[in-house]
């Protein structure tokens, strides 16, 4: 069993994650002003880290497979701090791209590494507790850092940058507290992972729909909230929503999962989340929006942990890490590609209405696959 520290490092990592490339998305508006005529380049500061994340996770997931998952960890943390931080010293917006690339890919590293540790460490209801926590504290550090860049942004466009600092203060802890050890316990009999290659893509593209949902929040929601009035601070206060409720429907995984089956849980989770992007496209105030945000955010919150669960359970120990990283990769290219699948939508329709649809799809979506899942099962 790992100890009190090492766990804690773990924890204190995944909060450097899934709202990464978002710290910044409080100084969107600020940025369009200072870089005039850049509208798609800025929001590309926003979503080129995801991007890259999504291509250096493969990569990183066969550097924990084959060098370890704690010199990855290190690595990626001291590249995430250095990365980030470079943001508030550079004037032009191409070298800005170049740095949050870079933080994509220290991004990446982080989560394989995380994911790959904890389900080397634990087996059964234990593991499922753990991701249950780390997915608590992915969406924790979306509650504390992104109403922090809103309260930074509103002095000073480039002040969230700083933010990326904290990894710096966790590399001693996992240089010094965290071992590189096989898993706990006895090995769990899998089938050849060939046989499972279906569901494991099925997964993939699963996480990437609805990561490109979810991720309006940060990209669209800023110049939607605009619109009521609403300023930096505030801003980031709101799109923190979806985050809080992130954390509580993580912390509920555990307990859900010995009640429903994985299929009940990914059909529950999407619903939620389209239910919730449906009821901001139709908010008339921001209360309304803020509602939308929490019931969105606790269908990601139980989402991603039934998802690296079922992948940990499908993949072989010794492909772990490679198969764990697809998921990054797939909830990060859904970032990515979220601003350039959503952007044509609301040039026609607007933003509001681009919230509506959206939601309303995915909702439509999930009980269709859920339906055909079921009947399937019944025919066998």
């Amino acid at each position: 069993m790992p100890t009190r520290i090492a766990r804690a490092t773990l924890l204190a990592a995944a909060m450097l994650t899934i709202m990464a490339a978002a710290i910044i998305a409080p100084s969107l508006p600020a940025m369009t002003k200072v870089f005039p005529g850049s509208d798609v380049l800025v929001r590309l500061a926003l979503t080129v880290t995801s991007l890259a994340i999504a291509m250096s996770a493969p990569v990183a997931g066969t550097v924990a497979d084959r060098l370890g998952r704690r010199p990855l960890l290190v690595g990626s943390l001291v590249l995430y701090a250095l990365a980030g931080t470079a943001g508030y010293f550079v004037d032009d917006l191409y070298v800005l791209l170049a740095t949050r690339a870079l933080l994509g890919a220290a991004v990446g590293g982080i989560m394989t590494a995380v994911s790959a540790m904890i389900t080397d460490w634990f087996e059964g209801p234990r593991r499922a507790s753990f991701l249950g926590l780390q997915q608590a504290f992915a969406s924790l550090g979306g509650v504390i850092f992104l109403p922090l860049a809103g309260l930074l942004a509103a002095v000073d466009w480039k002040a969230p940058f700083w933010i990326y600092a904290f990894a710096a203060v966790i590399v001693p802890f996992a240089l010094l507290a965290v071992p590189e050890r096989p898993r706990t316990g006895g090995e769990v009999t899998v089938s050849p992972e060939s046989e499972h290659q279906k569901r494991i893509l099925g997964i993939y593209a699963l996480a990437l729909v609805a990561t490109l949902v979810f991720y309006m929040a940060p990209a669209q929601l800023p110049f939607l909230l605009a619109d009521f009035g609403v300023g930096p601070a505030l801003t980031g206060a709101v799109v923190a929503g979806s985050t809080v409720t992130g954390v509580i429907g993580a912390l509920a995984f555990p307990v859900t999962r010995n009640r429903l089956n994985p299929t009940m849980i990914t059909t529950a989770s999407v619903l939620a989340l389209g239910a919730g992007w449906v009821l901001i496209g139709t908010a008339g105030n921001v209360a309304l929006i803020v509602i939308g945000l929490l019931v969105g955010g606790a269908g990601v919150g139980l989402v991603v942990p039934n998802l690296n669960l079922r992948l940990a359970d499908l993949a072989h120990p010794a492909r772990r890490g490679r198969v764990l990283s697809g998921l990054v990769a797939g909830i990060f290219l859904g970032q990515f590609l979220s601003p350039l699948a959503v952007h044509p939508l609301v040039q026609t329709i607007g933003i509001a209405d681009a919230f509506t649809y959206s939601g309303a799809a995915l909702a439509v979506a999930a009980v269709g696959s859920a339906f055909v899942t079921t009947k399937e099962r019944t025919v066998r």
